[in-house]
């Protein structure tokens, strides 16, 4: 049993990398975003994709949407283990107002302790995206599964299969609109790609 899974984050929205979007509604893809879409569309057409996958947010779906499009897939399907982490009420707040709480000071030195105030730690994250990932490898042979889904939740699993501590999450990048694919059989898995952004 072996299958291939592309983990994409999802392409950006206007204001990434100025507040927490967490599960906030409403969080669309912008214009730079949509032609991210485009590339991530054409990259993928190659892989043969089955089935894809997406988180529930509006930016996933949105980029979910746009590669099963572009790859000739039937629309995707919505799954919670691929939801942004929980956030609580960090969700919506800017960056710069996050600094000065200790609590999330603490969750970006210890996530593997620390709980988010929507009550999940990196490690819960990371039980529900391999949760899922084993279910999908285990229903055939040869699938090549795209899951779209958000940076913490992709640098979970990409921890998960290096064996990396969960706290070793800031040594590497998860891009917006990034390809990170690694391959799940009866061996193990290992990684293939990561964090490649389509040009």
């Amino acid at each position: 049993m072996t299958a291939t899974f592309f983990l994409i984050r999802h392409a950006a929205h206007d204001n990434v990398g100025s507040f927490l979007a967490g599960r906030t509604a409403g969080v669309s893809l912008g214009e730079a975003g949509r032609s991210q879409v485009q590339r991530l569309g054409q990259r993928l057409r190659r892989e043969d994709i089955n089935e894809i996958y997406t988180s529930p947010r509006e930016r996933t779906r949105e980029t979910a949407v746009g590669i099963a499009s572009a790859c000739g897939l039937s629309l995707p399907q919505s799954d919670d283990a691929l939801d942004e982490v929980n956030f609580g009420n960090w969700s919506g707040k800017t960056f710069d107002v996050l600094n000065d709480d200790p609590l999330w000071r603490r969750w970006n030195t210890t996530r593997s302790l620390t709980r988010t105030p929507g009550g999940e730690t990196m490690l819960d994250v990371q039980a529900r995206i391999f949760g899922l990932i084993e279910t999908l490898a285990g229903r055939g042979n040869d699938r090549r599964i795209a899951l779209v889904s958000h940076a913490d939740v992709i640098k979970a699993a990409v921890s998960h299969v290096l064996g990396l501590p969960i706290d070793a999450w800031p040594r590497f990048d998860i891009a917006p609109a990034s390809v990170t694919t690694f391959v799940v059989g009866d061996w193990g898995a290992k990684m293939i790609t990561l964090n490649e952004v389509p040009l």
